[in-house]
């Protein structure tokens, strides 16, 4: 499986080189100023990453509004990828995934205070967040490290412990969106993902790969999965254990890093795989309403989904209802390793206190 891969990333290469080349003239285009970047006067963190999805970003979003909410007032700008609307919208939390996208909506159902809108343009999006929420003190950009449209005061790049960016390649070769020595406009580095227990001399072997710019920090997060709760009904919730057989349902970039938690937590899994962002048809729901029937036989299975997952499948709520399809959601949230939480907020504290327009 290894030598296939590495044989069709070889005959992709040409593809890769031509797909760089176009990205690199572009970005030439913006450090010679030829094409602009917009600066704003009030303070916008983007937090984005170099490879195709699976970094973590959302929540590491909800990271931050998590510690910041409650101070300032924040918005949040995302693209709304595979939403079916167009231009410019704020999002109430009852809105259907199919005009916000996945992420945006279940941002605002957590956050219902923060002001969360998509446009496909970030800059059109952020002038007109500004306009229509003049009071706002702080934006958040959803994957905007290759939105240079955008100039930041803050560039936040993420990538995954698993799938470092020193360790890919442009696509279709590889998952890169472009060329690896794209890190260096970041301000910030975080390698997301990583394993509680994390050693510190595998920490400097990172560091040294990535090699990280002299004015740039590199700090290292993982996951803190919680407990699941019922879809329809936040208050009931699921205890997991040996006795528990699981049924995986989940339409993410990477699910390794879900299920190597879960094969420690249940007696046993099952796993429906999607692509990132899917959909689902009233088919695959009736598919996972089978699949939990033919493993439920000692009235101990559960359908475990994603936050991000489960307001895709929302959209079937009558059907799951009526079927008694026991969907749980698993809920994540960041926790940084070693000393990196408290020198991460002080990070970002300096940067607002320290803000010029």
């Amino acid at each position: 499986m290894k030598f296939r891969n590495v044989l069709i990333s070889l005959l992709l290469s040409p593809i890769s080189f031509l797909y760089g080349l176009g990205v690199a003239i572009r970005n030439l285009l913006y450090n010679v100023g030829l094409l602009k970047s917009i600066k704003f006067d009030i303070p916008v963190i983007s937090i984005g990453n170099l490879s195709m999805g699976g970094s973590g970003k959302t929540p590491h979003i909800e990271y931050l509004l998590r510690k910041f909410k409650d101070y300032l007032r924040v918005g949040v700008i995302s693209r709304g990828y595979k939403r079916k609307s167009y231009g410019y919208l704020e999002i109430d939390p009852y809105h259907s995934t199919l005009s916000t996208g996945d992420e945006p909506l279940q941002l605002k159902r957590k956050f219902r205070d923060v002001v969360v809108a998509v446009s496909e343009s970030r800059s059109i999006g952020i002038m007109e967040l500004i306009k229509h929420q003049n009071e706002l003190q702080l934006i958040l950009m959803d994957d905007g490290f290759q939105h240079r449209s955008v100039r930041p005061g803050l560039n936040i790049l993420l990538t995954d412990y698993h799938n470092l960016f020193t360790n890919d390649y442009l696509m279709p070769s590889g998952n890169l969106r472009e060329w690896r020595s794209a890190y260096k406009r970041a301000d910030a580095i975080i390698v997301s993902k990583c394993p509680v227990d994390l050693s510190e001399k595998e920490r400097q072997e990172i560091q040294n790969k990535i090699s990280p710019k002299s004015d740039q920090d590199v700090f290292f997060s993982g996951f803190k999965y919680g407990t699941p709760y019922y879809l329809f009904n936040g208050n009931l919730r699921k205890k997991l254990d040996k006795s528990v057989e699981a049924l995986i349902v989940c339409g993410i970039a990477r699910p390794e890093y879900l299920e190597a938690y879960l094969q420690n937590k249940v007696g046993f899994i099952h796993s429906m795989k999607f692509e990132d962002h899917h959909f689902f048809t009233k088919y695959e729901v009736g598919r996972i309403s089978k699949a939990y029937e033919d493993i439920n036989k000692n009235n101990n299975a559960i359908v475990i989904m994603t936050e991000k997952d489960a307001v895709r499948i929302e959209e079937h709520r009558d059907f799951l209802i009526e079927n008694k399809v026991p969907i749980f959601v698993l809920p994540v949230a960041v926790e940084f390793l070693f000393d990196d939480e408290q020198r991460f907020d002080n990070y970002i504290k300096n940067f607002l206190l320290e803000f010029k327009v």
